[in-house]
């Protein structure tokens, strides 16, 4: 318990530390917020903001992981492997979010670009995860002491669990906060269930992406002081999904994680009914930019996610091992 406390405090800490250093840094090369033509207007004042705060929470995370690991002499060979997974994919938020800011516009990498680099990372992690005789391919049923096996099609669902959970997160860091609290929410279960599954090591990671989002929201509450950007949102999704494999908490994280779920949802639902039936199911998309353009003001509409996201998250641990 002791380890998982000065894990959190550690990566909240450094992200603290070096929040104000690294949003005026960010500020003077440039590294600032451009703002999508469709986005509600009042989002127009976020222009100019400074981004890319995630390489801040990324190297906290890292930081604080490897120094509360090595103290525990628990840095496993797994744990640096999903690191490694974490770590490219910041790699890639933070390449596309320079695209973006190069441009000048809201536009980085394409889709098909990511997945080239998001899907063979994800599918080498999936099956090293089936080789390994303690993780194996059989995953957990929430709520129920039975297990299914999925053999070779394991690593495939990880990469669907690593990508969409990356791409999730990523969809929900719309408005001040709500990605970094509803991650820190999530996190925060994540190192309940794996701690009393017997995995402390992943316990620990968790424990460092919940205290640097909470640090982070210092700087990314409403309103912003600085964003994530890609470069943090996309690491902090795989980071949870990385979590819930090495746990085996692959389906818990569904539930725990139900935001980013229903983000991406509403993205795909929205694309669906446009192309089907021509007309758009919300307003906007993803679902908390429709909440907005229904009167909901920014904060409410972030405190009512957190809320949905601490229900889910309770839910989770109700649900796990």
């Amino acid at each position: 318990m002791a380890a998982l406390v000065a894990a959190g405090w550690l990566a909240a800490g450094l992200v603290l530390a070096g929040g104000a250093p690294v949003a005026a840094w960010l500020r003077r090369i440039g590294a600032v917020k451009s703002v999508r033509a469709e986005a509600p207007a009042r989002h127009g004042q976020k222009a100019g903001t400074p981004t890319m705060g995630g390489l801040l929470i990324v190297a906290s995370v890292f930081v604080a992981f490897l120094a509360v690991a090595l103290a525990l002499r628990a840095a496993r060979p797994d744990l640096l492997i999903g690191l490694g997974v974490i770590l490219v994919f910041a790699v890639l938020g933070g390449v596309d979010d320079a695209i973006g800011i190069k441009r000048r516009r809201n536009l980085g990498l394409r889709a098909r670009e990511k997945l080239f680099v998001q899907i063979p990372v994800s599918l080498g992690l999936g099956v090293y995860v089936m080789r390994q005789p303690d993780l194996g391919a059989a995953l957990t049923i929430p709520g129920a002491h039975a297990s299914l096996s999925l053999g070779w099609a394991y690593p495939v669902f990880c990469v669907l669990l690593v990508v969409g959970m990356a791409n999730a997160v990523n969809l929900t860091d719309g408005l001040d906060g709500l990605a970094a609290g509803s991650v820190a929410l999530a996190a925060g279960a994540l190192v309940i269930l794996a701690t009393h599954a017997g995995a402390l090591s992943v316990g620990v990671l968790c424990a460092t992406v919940a205290g640097a989002t909470l640090g982070f929201l210092w700087f990314n509450a409403h309103p912003a002081q600085m964003f994530m950007g890609d470069v943090g949102s996309q690491p902090l999704g795989a980071a949870l999904a990385v979590a819930a494999i090495l746990a085996k908490m692959e389906l818990v994280v569904l539930v725990v994680g139900g935001v980013f779920v229903a983000e991406a949802l509403s993205v795909i639902l929205q694309v669906a009914c446009f192309r089907t039936t021509g007309t758009r199911l919300f307003r906007m998309s993803p679902v908390h930019h429709h909440f907005e353009m229904s009167g909901w003001s920014e904060t409410q509409t972030v405190v009512r996610f957190w809320v949905c996201g601490a229900l889910l998250a309770a839910l989770g641990v109700g649900l796990g091992p």
